[in-house]
Formats: structure tokens, C-alpha cells, sequence
């Protein structure tokens, strides 16, 4: 059995059938097992045999439409792809808080990464592109929270929602539940 985390976008707590019960009960429906969830933006942790993972992807998005009038996207990424990433440490020791964000923006399999513009934005510095995640990693100055970085606009408008963005922390707290399936 391999342990995924489907990465949905554009989940709220707040909206109407974005509650975690929810969202899990979409993936038990479709004979997912282990599901659990981690936070309450759209972090569903599972173990399937499944291995064909657009095919999975594209089944997960499918119910969530029907069953839940979700449309945002899905992303799948496997606990040995998040596990790579953070034992690779492409932050380099640096520490999400406040007011420095880290972020992982990860692509859904198949699309491939746009060239980074060289000043995307003064508030983000652009770590690179991880391949074997298939992530954008950033680190973005959260010093006016009300502005949203230029890189962000950039990667909404290179990738539309083939994307889904995750702090740094939440990426370590997926690969903690993940491991503890």
C-alpha cells in the first residue's frame, strides 16, 4: 500500500461541504483506506494499491464535484515525495514564522513548471523548483499581510488551478500524519 496526501484547493472550513467529515467521507466513498485529515484547508491523508496517480486525481476532483459541488482541484503527492522534499531542506535551515512565510506550490503531474521571472516580486525570494516534488518553494515576507505577492499572481496565471500552495509547516505536519497511518 502506498500513503498519498490529496492536496485540494480552495477548501475552507467556513464554505458550504468543506467540513474535514466531509471531505474524508468522499474518500472513504471511493474505497480509499487510513483516511484521515490534517488541518482544515484540505490536506487528505489515505493508502490506496492504486498507483496510477492522475487516474486517482482525476476520480477524487469527479466525486468531490458530485457529491460535494467542489470544483477547485486535486493534487497527489505520495509520502515518500514529501519525505524527499523535506529531507532535501531546500530552505536551508531557515524558519517559517510570522512574518517570513515558507511555501511549497506543488503542480499537478504532467504540467510542466514555467520559467521563474527574474525579480518575481520584492516581497519573495524564489528557492527553485523541486523536481522530484514537482513544487515551487518560496519564501515570501509576510510583513503586509494584505498584499499578495506578484510570484503568486504569476503562478495563478502560468498554471491556473494546476496548483496548490501549502506553508512549510503543514508540509511537515502531512508527512508526520502520513507516517503515523
Amino acid at each position: 500500500m502506498t500513503r498519498y496526501v490529496a492536496l485540494l484547493r480552495g477548501i475552507a472550513p467556513t464554505l458550504p461541504h468543506n467540513s474535514n467529515a466531509e471531505l474524508r467521507a468522499v474518500h472513504e466513498g471511493l474505497g480509499l483506506e487510513g483516511v484521515g485529515s490534517v488541518l482544515a484547508s484540505g490536506n487528505i491523508v489515505f493508502e490506496t494499491d492504486e498507483t496510477d496517480v492522475p487516474e486517482l486525481e482525476r476520480r477524487i476532483q469527479e466525486a468531490l464535484v458530485a457529491e460535494l459541488g467542489i470544483v477547485g482541484g486535486t493534487i497527489i503527492r505520495s509520502l515518500d515525495e514529501l519525505r524527499g522534499l523535506l529531507e532535501r531542506d531546500p530552505f536551508d535551515g531557515l524558519t517559517h514564522g510570522r512574518g517570513t512565510y515558507l511555501v511549497a506550490t506543488f503542480l499537478k503531474d504532467g504540467v510542466t513548471p514555467g520559467e521563474v521571472p527574474d525579480d518575481p516580486d520584492p516581497l519573495v525570494r524564489v528557492v527553485g523548483f523541486d523536481e522530484e516534488a514537482r513544487a515551487y518553494l518560496a519564501v515570501i515576507d509576510n510583513g503586509d499581510p494584505g498584499r499578495t505577492p506578484d510570484f503568486m499572481r504569476w503562478l495563478d496565471r502560468t498554471h491556473g488551478k494546476d496548483i496548490t500552495t501549502r506553508t512549510w509547516l503543514t508540509v511537515q505536519r502531512i508527512v508526520r500524519k502520513l507516517e503515523s497511518l
